[in-house]
């Protein structure tokens, strides 16, 4: 029996939550689906928890079945923007106990480099799969993790924060998303665009491991804790650090945007 293969399009613009949409409906792979960022892959903002928060485990699973999703499905992320949005959609669904998953390397970029075929009808609603929530394959720290580690030391070895941003957000330089601009005190620096090359497709599995080995400097991986801006970039180092065979770290979802949104938390600038 062939497996069904669920193609889902996540392109997204930040300073455009619309483009994603018009960029799907002008052309998109055969066959795929649409889920946007603020609408499908994050929850409600209440102004303290982040720009983009998860959402409820069990909506997004039925997001995941009203697009035909079972079990068995294969899952797999597309985006244009060197895999950022589809890393999020990996996670998600690693999140909530689906292993099927996983990203085209390169984007849509690639795919019209080889080219691929492009569509622009609707996506056709097959009929209703299944898919329960299952034991989480994707550690995940609170605010209150966060404040605990901050509070306790964040120079010991029970976890390593790393933020995925660009190293002029991360020390506090520019802001444009934020009303704060720095980075958790504790934090290094590792923006996601290293796990690149220069084709724009993910290093190979060695040289990824390399370089994360030398920032953990020793430390377990399941010790990482990744952030970012508001946990989407951060998802893209941990997808690289799975290529690597590092696997187990966890992500802090609220990122930046949640922990500065209260002006008694502590932060940090420079590098």
């Amino acid at each position: 029996m062939r497996e069904r293969v669920l193609i889902i399009d996540c392109r997204h613009d930040l300073t455009d939550p619309d483009a994603g949409r018009r960029a799907y409906e002008q052309g998109h792979i055969p066959g795929a689906a649409f889920l946007h960022l603020d609408q499908d892959l994050s929850g409600p903002t209440n102004g303290c928890n982040g720009r983009h928060p998860l959402p409820d485990s069990k909506r997004f699973a039925d997001t995941l079945a009203g697009l035909g999703a079972d079990e068995g499905t294969v899952i797999v992320a597309v985006d244009a923007s060197a895999g950022i949005y589809a890393a999020r959609l990996w996670w998600m669904c690693r999140w909530i106990g689906h292993l099927r998953c996983g990203v085209l390397d390169g984007g849509m970029q690639q795919w019209i480099a080889a080219d691929g075929p492009l569509s622009n009808d609707a996506f056709v609603m097959p009929a209703r799969g299944r898919l329960a929530v299952r034991p989480s394959l994707a550690p995940l720290w609170t605010v209150d993790h966060i404040e605990a580690w901050v509070k306790g030391g964040s120079d010991s070895d029970v976890a390593q924060l790393i933020d995925a941003r660009a190293p002029e957000r991360f020390r506090g330089d520019v802001e444009p998303l934020d009303p704060v601009g720095g980075h958790i005190p504790g934090a290094s620096n590792r923006v996601f665009a290293h796990n690149l090359d220069v084709g724009g497709r993910f290093k190979q599995p060695s040289r990824l491991r390399e370089e994360f080995e030398r920032l953990l400097a020793g430390r377990d991986p399941m010790a990482v804790v990744h952030t970012c801006g508001s946990g989407v970039t951060a998802c893209h180092n941990l997808l690289a650090m799975e290529i690597a065979g590092l696997a187990g770290s966890a992500l802090y979802a609220g990122s930046w945007s949640e922990w500065c949104s209260d002006p008694q938390r502590p932060f940090a600038r420079g590098d």
